[in-house]
């Protein structure tokens, strides 16, 4: 990524978690904190990863909202960031949270069966 995508990335990460947690007003958006934004070289996509609270089906109703709201979040950053083109968003989970945590949960199990 470009010095350039990644100032502009930083900028949208921002915005993003201001935007969902102060403008979005659908319920089915819980606490949801954006943990990254990768952008294409040409500034034209930008993958959003956010982790949130919950169950598998609250995460699903979560990203469904986020879906449905894309357009204002797009309209939002395209206001407070100035481009040319504001980029497409694509919404994931980003799992590595849970990743590192179940790791540290198997290193714990093994401590603790050493000790024993």
């Amino acid at each position: 990524m470009s010095l350039r995508a990644n100032r502009v990335a930083e900028q949208m990460k921002k915005e993003l978690g201001d935007i969902i947690g102060r403008k979005l007003k659908d319920p089915r958006v819980g606490f949801v904190t954006v943990t990254a934004v990768e952008l294409t070289g040409d500034l034209q996509q930008a993958t959003i990863y956010i982790t949130t609270l919950g169950d598998e089906e609250e995460k699903n109703e979560t990203l469904k909202a986020l879906e449905k709201a894309k357009g204002f979040i797009r309209t939002e950053i395209g206001q407070r960031i100035r481009l040319r083109r504001t980029p497409e968003l694509l919404f994931k989970f980003d799992s590595s949270i849970e990743y590192g945590n179940k790791i540290e949960q198997l290193l714990r199990s093994i401590k603790d069966h050493d000790e024993a």
